[in-house]
């Protein structure tokens, strides 16, 4: 019943915006297709729509040796360019892996929201980060949940656009207090 009356109160504000043919666009308008519609920043995620290939190294603990795993991820862009959805495909600690992302870049924040489920958990990651132009990355933050501990830790990644062929993220986790590198992912494009 929620669903129905948001998804009604979201179809009545479309309308008044969008029946306004004729009309001068007020500052409420205006201030609304801004937040919207898709810009720069959307179009420059969209270059890392495809499929593309990745070789992941994981740790366990800072202490602990790394494992390596393969897998696949195709990347494109949804709700009319507004979103990023991602699905990644391979094997983790010998099982099979699936993984769910979405990125957005909220127009109204002027921040990337990333969104992440797998089938290694039950819950949703989030994190929200920002561009570096220097280094043409996003870093991001936000917490995950440990089932070791019962507890959420801080999780912070770094996601570098090498170039239009080659991405890479670094993930650290939060341990005792300690970062440490979890997981590096080096992504290239599908020919």
């Amino acid at each position: 019943m929620r669903r129905l009356l948001l998804f009604s109160a979201s179809a009545i504000v479309f309308f008044l915006l969008f029946n306004t043919a004729g009309k001068a666009q007020s500052a409420e308008e205006k201030a609304w297709m801004d937040y919207m519609s898709p810009g720069q920043i959307h179009q420059m995620i969209a270059k890392s729509d495809g499929e593309w290939d990745f070789d992941m190294t994981m740790w366990m603990a800072a202490d602990q040796p790394p494992t390596k795993s393969t897998g696949t991820t195709v990347n494109k862009m949804i709700l009319g360019g507004r979103y990023q959805e991602s699905i990644h495909k391979g094997t983790m600690m010998g099982m099979p892996f699936e993984g769910h992302g979405v990125l957005a870049y909220d127009n109204g924040k002027k921040i990337f929201v990333n969104s992440w489920i797998d089938n290694m958990g039950t819950g949703i990651m989030t994190t929200e980060g920002t561009w570096d132009d220097a280094t043409k990355s996003i870093t991001f933050t936000g917490k995950a949940y440990d089932p070791m501990t019962g507890k959420d830790m801080p999780v912070r990644e770094i996601f570098k656009l090498l170039d239009d062929d080659h991405h890479q993220m670094e993930m650290y986790m939060t341990h005792d207090g300690k970062e440490f590198k979890a997981m590096e992912i080096k992504f290239n494009r599908k020919k």
